[in-house]
C-alpha cells in the first residue's frame, strides 16, 4: 500500500463534506504532477486529508476506492480524478507549521513543493505524521 497526501480547501470541500458524502471523486486536480499522482493511486492506498488556505492542516485519513478516471470536471484535457473514502478523523490535527518546525520531516513534499495538490507520503513520514495526530488505524 502507498501513501499520499491530498490538499483541499475546507471553504471548497472539506473533511465534513468528505465523511458526508461517503466516498467522493477527486476531482479538479489541474497539475500535471499532481495527475501524474493520482495515476499512481491504486485501490487500498491511504491518505492524509489535508485542509489547504484555511487550517493547513492533516484532518483526517482517506482511502483509494477505485483508481484513475477520466474526470467530470474537466472540460478538455486528459485530467483524471479517483474516488475516495473517508476512513477516519485524524484525532489531533497535525498543522503545516509543526511539520515544518520538524526536522524529521524536512524531505516531505508538502514542504518541499507546497503548491501540489496530490503528493506521495514515505512510509516513514506516514507513520511519524500518524504519531504526531494519534492516527491508530491501519
Amino acid at each position: 500500500m502507498a501513501h499520499w497526501l491530498v490538499k483541499s480547501e475546507p471553504d471548497a470541500f472539506s473533511w465534513d463534506q468528505q465523511v458526508a458524502n461517503g466516498v467522493e471523486p477527486w476531482t479538479g486536480v489541474r497539475n500535471h504532477t499532481a495527475k501524474l499522482n493520482l495515476k499512481a493511486m491504486r485501490k487500498g492506498d491511504r491518505a492524509f486529508f489535508y485542509h489547504s488556505n484555511i487550517g493547513k492542516e492533516v484532518v483526517g485519513v482517506v482511502e483509494v476506492v477505485r483508481e484513475a478516471y477520466p474526470d467530470p470536471s474537466a472540460e478538455s484535457g486528459d485530467w483524471v480524478c479517483v474516488d475516495m473514502k473517508a476512513v477516519g478523523p485524524m484525532p489531533t490535527h497535525v498543522t503545516l507549521a509543526q511539520m515544518k518546525a520538524d526536522p524529521k520531516l524536512d524531505g516531505f513534499l508538502l514542504i518541499k513543493q507546497s503548491r501540489l495538490s496530490v503528493v506521495p507520503v514515505s512510509d516513514a513520514q506516514w507513520a511519524y505524521i500518524c504519531g504526531l495526530g494519534g492516527w491508530k488505524g491501519k
